[in-house]
């Protein structure tokens, strides 16, 4: 394979590409191939410019779009050094969450002595409704393996390794036939496109552990030990992988690089904003009209995202907050909205950029509850090997359960936040450094719903925290016994064509009785 060979295969396969597009779902312009309707013409689409156009199964496909172009750049054009000056100078940042240079990175493990050194594609997406990384993988796996070709030929290392989900089925077959034909094709293996540089690709299938999203855990399970955060002694730059360089990207990241070494870090850096160039991925879920993957110029306002691009909440509701970041983001309000999503704008108002989740709520959640709904997933899937973590978590979730039971009171607000401030800053990794946002950042901006969980009448603005709720039959009721017969613990009590009660002690608020309700006769306070 060489430049020119690939230009033959673009010559002949674009064309039949264009052909077989349906025109009333794709927009062509000239070589440019776009998705048609305004969910996806409202966004810039880079890093998911491939998918749902090319077959993933069809490598020519890939380069059809341009694919592995950058790579032959790199290999005939480019020194090491100037890779990675290139990288740097886009100022592309990690999009797995902590938005490192990812030029610094790789220069990092460039100057490390020459020896064995690795590359690691971490596919190990486990927010809850996060499904970025999957679609590239499964639609456009080709992007991701350039990508790390070209880290390796950068950094000096032959042999990189993506720890992706088993749960992904899909994703690890796409994968693995790229990764064959790729071979083939002398796009990966030994000696690529006649070079004297080899590069090869193994898969390793993460078992849904939470915690080996954090890079030295996942090195940890790479390597065969169970997967627990490392104690950051060395970076992994220096000591990653086996004790070796390594350099750790998402799939976001590397899906990145080809386009930034074809058009260059200048066009690169035209988009987005100075500190947080380029594009970002966001898994749009929730109580929103219009759900997916919306990919969007970092600096980009909720607002454009919820209203113009996802049309708005559901059932004409109206927004209360978004949850970017994971379970472990930071909850912003409406009146947040016009906040630009980048890394600087949401670290300043308590919340994450993460690797890309957004979660849409209405009037009708308890931020309280949400709140203990993420911790739950926190003190489910932490691994336990800090105490802040293990413990703490477990502490602050039984806070959080008190106030959505009505057992709580100023004491245990001000015992979360306390304790909250506490896991931050003495957990062992970023995922227990980050998991108390949810509760901090509610704290912070609905203050008045914790105040009205412990208050003289508890109760829950948003009718969610059933230890809150009293469900009561009003002067509506017309005898018809319909509740009393749907109620599963018999707490209805009265004559047919009479007014019915319920008895609050034996109520456990089901809302079976208000379902079937004829006369919507039963409300809850």
């Amino acid at each position: 394979m060489n430049k020119e060979k690939l230009l033959n295969i673009k010559k002949e396969t674009l064309p039949k590409l264009i052909e077989r597009l349906d025109p009333n779902k794709y927009i062509v312009d000239g070589e440019d191939i776009r998705l048609k309707g305004d969910f996806y013409e409202k966004q810039t689409r880079l890093v998911l410019r491939n998918c749902n156009i090319i077959d993933p199964k069809l490598t020519e496909e890939y380069i059809a779009r341009d694919g592995y172009f950058a790579l032959e750049k790199c290999l005939n054009e480019l020194t090491r050094q100037e890779i990675i000056d290139e990288i740097k100078k886009s100022n592309l940042r990690g999009r797995g969450g902590a938005g490192f240079p990812t030029g610094r990175k790789w220069e990092a493990a460039f100057v490390q002595p020459e020896g064995q050194k690795y590359i690691i594609c971490n596919a190990d997406e486990g927010d809850p409704g996060a499904f970025m990384d999957r679609s590239v993988l499964e639609y456009d796996p080709h992007s991701v393996l350039e990508g790390m070709a070209i880290a390796g030929l950068a950094v000096g290392s032959d042999h990189g390794f993506i720890y992706v989900r088993a749960e992904y089925p899909k994703a690890v077959e796409a994968l693995k036939h790229a990764i064959k034909e790729a071979e083939e094709m002398n796009l990966l293996g030994d000696n690529i496109m006649g070079s004297d540089f080899s590069f090869t690709i193994e898969l390793r299938l993460g078992a849904g552990a939470f915690v080996c999203g954090e890079g030295t855990a996942l090195m940890e399970s790479i390597e065969g030990k169970r997967g627990m955060p490392r104690n950051k002694e060395f970076r992994t730059t220096e000591r990653g992988l086996w004790g070796k360089p390594t350099v750790i990207n998402n799939v976001e990241t590397f899906a990145n690089i080809a386009q930034i070494i074809n058009k260059g870090a200048d066009w690169f850096t035209s988009i987005g904003t100075k500190d947080s160039p380029g594009t970002k991925v966001f898994a749009l879920v929730g109580k929103i009209t219009h759900s997916g993957l919306v990919e969007v110029p970092m600096g980009t306002s909720i607002n454009e995202i919820v209203y113009d691009i996802g049309q708005g909440i559901q059932n004409g509701k109206k927004a209360k907050a978004v949850q970017t970041g994971g379970p472990s983001g930071g909850c912003i309000p409406t009146d947040l909205f016009d906040t630009g999503c980048d890394f600087e704008s949401l670290k300043k108002i308590g919340s994450i950029m993460g690797s890309g989740g957004m979660v849409v709520m209405d009037e009708d959640d308890c931020m309280v509850d949400v709140a203990r709904f993420f911790l739950e997933f926190s003190v489910d899937e932490s691994c336990g090997k800090c105490t802040p973590c293990r413990i703490g978590n477990k502490r602050l979730f039984e806070l959080l359960t008190d106030l959505t039971e009505g057992r709580g009171d100023e004491e245990t607000i001000k015992k979360l936040e306390e304790l909250s401030h506490i896991v931050v800053d003495t957990s062992l990794c970023g995922l227990g450094q980050s998991s108390p946002n949810p509760i901090l950042s509610t704290i912070k901006y609905f203050k008045d719903e914790y105040n009205a969980h412990i208050g003289e009448n508890k109760t829950c603005p948003a009718h969610r925290c059933k230890g809150l709720m009293h469900y009561m039959i009003t002067d509506k009721c017309i005898g018809c016994r319909k509740c009393a017969r749907a109620c599963p613990v018999s707490c209805i009590a009265g004559e047919a064509r009479k007014k019915h009660v319920i008895n609050q002690d034996k109520c456990i608020k089901c809302g079976e009785c208000m379902a079937s309700c004829p006369v919507d006769a039963i409300v809850f306070e």
